[in-house]
């Protein structure tokens, strides 16, 4: 999902320098939504996904 969101984010970069703004924006929010979920979870997985011996 990391891997999605910089993609998304070097999509929006690149259509911004050719101008393409509306999907620029677009690409930079999706990217934004899709890092926001990574980090939920992750810190999700921190602290569920921890063996108890």
């Amino acid at each position: 999902m990391l891997r999605l969101s910089f993609s998304f984010i070097v999509l929006a970069i690149i259509a911004g320098v050719l101008g393409f703004t509306g999907i620029a924006a677009g690409a930079a929010s999706i990217a934004k939504i899709l890092f926001v979920l990574f980090l939920i979870l992750f810190f999700v997985s921190l602290l569920f996904g921890r063996k108890k011996i």
